[in-house]
This record gives C-alpha cells, structure tokens and sequence, in this order.
C-alpha cells in the first residue's frame, strides 16, 4: 500500500478501545499499525478488484483504493474477527459500487475507444495475454445474468464470502440469496453446454 495512504489512515482512526470480540489484525489495523493495514490490503484487494470487475467498473483498481480508504477510515467502529472483517469489506465495496452506477447514470457512460477503428493501433502485449485468457468469455458470460444474479456470483465465487455473508451485504434473506445462485449457476451451465455443442 501506498505510504501516504497509510500515514492518512492513521492520522484518521486514532485509537479505539479493545473489544472481545476482535481479532488481533482488526485491533493492530484500529491503532495504525502499517503492517496490520497492509495485511488487510493484501488479503482482500485482489478479490474486491475482481468483484469491482465482474460488476462492470470502468476504474477497478481506482475503485478499489477508494475502498479500502473507506475501510481504513471505519475500522474505528468495527467490531469482529477476521471473517466478519471480510464481510465489512466487501459490504464497503458493494456500496461503493453502487454509488460509482449512479454516478455514471447521472453523468452519461463516456465513449469507449475503439483499438480497431483506429489504423495506428495495435494489440498490446497486455490485451493479447487477457484475450487469451477468456476474460471477455467470463464477462460475457456474467452479463447474460440478472443484476441480482451476477451480484451473488460475484460475492460468492470471487469475494469467496458464505451465503450468510453474501446476504448481510446484499440486505436479502439466506433462502433469497440460495434461489439466485441456484438460478445463476443452472444458467451459466446451460450457457457453457451450448457453447460445447457449437
């Protein structure tokens, strides 16, 4: 993590009493420590920058720093242990998210640039190795979902939270979030099998 976001994260939280209920890396992160912000920093970027993808974001990476500088900023009225910290963060990202849609509503989703149209552009190393991957396959294939769908995949398989969490974030019961990853998973399968058959 960048220093300067560490040093602003401190000056931030200032200190906060010791509650039963939290892990050592939330109490070290609560008084500053670098080490416990960078720990939490790594541990669950990866996976927020993912989920920030699968949901669309235009800035994931930019996103992600905004999350965790909010995360950062409310550990000082967090209360739990490392998997109840997961959840926090996710529900932070999720928020943000949100907030980052209806920004680009009230605002108008700019014009991509298209490589193809343009005679001088060619292929970067970096665009061939994700074209080669299938990222396009896997975000095509996320589209093809329901809002609602697409939200539980992600939280499920990339946040890699449980269904109890995943329904924390999203405000919906355990058995609503079960009948949408059913639904979600039963229509990627048919999807991928029509593509096999092709």
């Amino acid at each position: 993590m960048n220093p300067a976001v560490s040093a602003c994260v401190v000056r931030t939280m200032g200190s906060a009493g010791a509650d039963p209920r939290d892990s050592d890396l939330v109490v070290a992160a609560r008084e500053g420590h670098a080490w416990a912000l960078t720990e939490i920093w790594q541990r669950h970027a990866p996976a927020v920058t993912g989920y920030l993808r699968g949901r669309g974001a235009t800035e994931p990476e930019d996103l992600t720093s905004d999350v965790f500088l909010a995360v950062f900023e409310r550990l000082h009225g967090f209360h739990g242990d490392d998997e109840a910290l997961r959840a926090f963060v996710f529900t932070v990202a999720h928020h943000k998210m949100v907030d980052d849609l209806r920004r680009r509503v009230r605002r108008g989703e700019p014009a991509p640039y298209d490589a193809a149209a343009c005679p001088r552009a060619e292929a970067s190393a970096e665009t061939v190795a994700m074209n080669a991957i299938g990222d396009q396959e896997v975000e095509a294939l996320l589209r093809t979902l329901s809002p609602d769908q697409r939200e539980v995949v992600l939280l499920r398989i990339v946040a890699d939270l449980s269904l109890e969490q995943t329904a924390e974030v999203l405000g919906k019961r355990v058995g609503a979030v079960k009948a949408l990853q059913h639904r979600a998973l039963a229509s990627l399968r048919r999807l991928m099998e029509q593509a096999v058959s092709l």
